[in-house]
This record gives structure tokens, C-alpha cells and sequence, in this order.
């Protein structure tokens, strides 16, 4: 969207990396930073109000998720959300841990490191729609599998995993394992209940749905499932020490209790859609479908996505993949469903968000269209 027609500001399509911050949650912010400001674990009144207001936050979010039972433990963000559900999952003996080929590096980065140590940690690719191979997931869970860890929604093509169909296969074959799900790019967005899902761990960042960077949540069923992996003063429960992040919990929840999910989907469903219809007789432009309507990857057959994206960012800003890879060569998710190394070359991402209208995303596919044309005259 357009910030200020004044300022000239390009249209902003890259949403997945991170969304603006509302006006209410700096509000929010400021209040907890300056008024509101007392430490919650500190034994006076003030403070105990402020602790009081932290603990109708947790419920807030249980609310949001669709969660009657369990705990809300805040974090910094959805990496050490990841860190947690994972490594505090980590037992002594000849356990199993399973991942999708198609996490985020805070996922996928740890799995690899358990390698390293010497755990049996299986990667299961991916189909060509971008959602994890169910049958070679099938394959692999047994009595041994301690964990399960796939992601809701992926954050390179807005995939969505079927949570559902992985947890009765964890009931099946394994129903003592834990079942963790990186729920980044799906909460806010899709309507969904965590009770009906059966998770039992699941990751949010607030900067994704326009609360402040630096604060997350991991969901946690039961807390005795988990060990810490921070030592320290013993905040949430033991399981992330260190004094909360008030300002920024307090805004997260705002940003949270704001969201009109429903509404929300149906208008991004139709921005995407006004985007895409722009390049429909285009026949160099192609994209993966997939089933959520914030993220899209679209290639541009002839020009290279990063030279695109760099042409663009006066007019629109897009990304060429996740920001926590973007000082790395390729694509992991793109080539685990198959693409080819010319068609990843020429992919950019584009991610969309509620502020944005028909009439600005349609603006914005124009422009994006009008350069790959001139670059691809360029290169001929």
C-alpha cells in the first residue's frame, strides 16, 4: 500500500518478511514503556496489576488460537519459539525426531544441528504443491518418534500443510510424540482451532500480523513436556527466563484482538486474485498455486528475480524469498518441489496484506509487469 502519496512510497508486497506495525499497538507499546512500565515479577501492587493484565493476555491468545487447554510461554520471536518447542523437546535415549524439507531456517537450521549431534532427525520432502509428502511421513513415524515438527503455511508459497492429516498419523503410529507446527504465516490469517487440529506446540511472531518485531508466543499443550533451554529467574513457568517484554506483549495482543480473520481472508483472497489477473496473458509470468491467498511465488521466465526485485523497489517491493535466507544463493523450498534451476532464478515472492485494495494491488502487478517487459527486451 501506498504509505503516504506525498513521500512517493512504493506499493509494499512484502508482507511474509514482516507487516507495518498499527498505530494502536505503538499506542499500546508506549503506554506499557512509560506509564504501565512496572516489571511483572516484581512483589508490589503496581506490579502485580501489570502481571494481572499479562495473564489476561495469555487467555486473549488462547481465545485467538482455538486452545480451551494449555499455555501461552512469550518469546522473542518465532525463532526462539521454534528453538524451544524443539530443543526443549530433546530426550536421553534412542529417540526419533521428524521434519519437513520446507521449514523456515529456525526449524530446518536446528534439525541439521541435531544431525550434527548424533540424533536420528528424518527430513521429509516435499510434494510438487509444496506440502510435505504425507506417505514418506507415514513411512517414518514409529514408537521411537519423539517429535513431529511441520509447518502450517509456508512462508516461501503460502502452502498450507494439513495439520489434521499429520496429527492422526502422530495418533496411529505414534501417539506419545509430540507434534509441533511453525504457525508464522497462518495465525491471523486463516481461520482455524488449535483443540480441533491437535497440535501441541505452536509458533507465532507478532511483526506478522502487524504487532512490534522482537515478540512472539509458542503455544504449549502440556508444560511438562517441555525442558528449558534458557536458565534464569524462572519467568513463564520455568520455561523462558529472562523479565517479559511487556510493551511488546501488550501490543501483540492488541494486534491479535484486532484482526478480523474472516473478513480479512476474503479481501486478500481478492487482492491476490486482482494482482494475478494482470499477467494472464502473459505467457513468460507463471505461478505455483497454492492454497493461501497472502503469499504467492511468481516467476518471470527470461529475467533474473533479483534483478527484478532491485528494478522494482522504487515502485513495488517484493522479496526473492524468506528475509532469514536472503543472504543465500538459490531457493532450498522451491527446489525441494522440483522447480528448475532457471524457473527459481527468475522467481520472485510476493506476500499481501489486508491494507492494501484491488484497485492498488492491480497498480502494483502493472508496474512489476511493465519492468519484466523492458528487462526482458534488454536480454534478448
Amino acid at each position: 500500500m501506498r504509505k503516504d502519496a506525498k513521500l512517493n512510497c512504493p506499493y509494499y508486497l512484502d508482507n511474509a518478511a514482516t507487516t507495518k506495525m498499527s498505530e494502536k499497538c505503538a499506542q499500546v507499546m508506549q503506554n506499557y514503556a512509560c506509564e504501565a512500565f512496572y516489571n511483572p515479577s516484581a512483589g508490589y501492587g503496581l506490579a502485580i496489576s501489570v502481571a494481572k493484565e499479562m495473564a489476561t493476555a495469555k487467555k486473549s491468545l488462547l481465545n485467538k488460537l482455538g486452545a480451551a487447554k494449555g499455555d501461552i510461554i512469550f518469546t522473542g520471536g518465532a525463532t526462539e519459539s521454534n528453538n524451544l518447542a524443539i530443543l526443549g523437546s530433546l530426550r536421553n535415549g534412542n529417540w526419533e525426531y521428524v521434519f519437513s524439507a520446507g521449514e523456515h531456517p529456525s526449524v530446518y537450521n536446528v534439525a541439521l544441528h541435531l544431525k550434527q549431534l548424533g540424533f536420528i532427525a528424518h527430513i521429509i520432502p516435499l510434494q510438487v504443491n509444496g506440502q510435505v509428502d504425507y506417505e514418506a511421513l507415514e513411512k517414518v513415524l514409529n514408537e521411537k518418534t519423539r517429535l513431529i515438527s511441520v509447518m502450517h503455511v509456508s512462508n516461501e508459497t503460502g502452502a498450507i500443510n494439513d495439520l489434521v492429516k499429520i496429527n492422526n498419523l502422530r495418533n496411529k503410529y505414534c501417539p506419545k510424540a509430540l507434534f509441533h507446527s511453525d504457525g508464522v504465516q497462518a495465525f491471523c490469517k486463516l481461520l482455524y482451532n488449535l483443540d480441533s487440529i491437535g497440535v501441541d506446540l505452536y509458533s507465532i511472531s507478532a511483526h506478522k500480523f502487524h504487532g512490534p518485531k522482537g515478540v512472539g508466543a509458542l503455544y504449549v499443550k502440556n508444560k511438562q513436556a517441555l525442558k528449558n533451554i534458557i536458565y534464569g529467574g524462572g519467568q513463564e513457568g520455568g520455561l523462558r527466563s529472562g523479565t517479559e517484554n511487556m510493551p511488546g506483549i501488550m501490543a501483540m495482543v492488541a494486534a491479535c484482538n484486532m484482526a478480523k480473520v474472516k473478513e480479512n481472508y476474503e479481501h486478500v483472497k481478492a487482492v491476490r486474485k486482482s494482482f494475478l489477473d494482470v499477467f494472464i496473458n502473459e505467457k513468460g509470468v507463471s505461478f505455483i498455486e497454492t492454497d493461501s491467498p497472502f503469499i504467492v511465488s511468481v516467476s518471470f521466465t527470461g529475467v533474473n528475480g533479483e534483478t527484478l526485485m532491485r528494478v522494482l523497489e522504487n515502485e513495488v517491493i517484493v522479496s526473492t524469498g524468506s528475509a532469514c535466507s536472503a543472504k543465500y544463493a538459490g531457493n532450498r523450498i522451491l527446489q525441494e518441489i522440483g522447480l528448475s534451476v532457471e524457473r527459481i532464478k527468475s522467481s520472485i515472492r510476493v506476500s499481501f496484506d489486508t491494507e492494501m485494495s484491488e484497485d492498488e494491488a492491480a497498480q502494483a502487478g502493472g508496474i512489476i509487469l511493465h519492468k519484466y517487459q523492458e528487462l526482458r527486451e534488454k536480454v534478448k
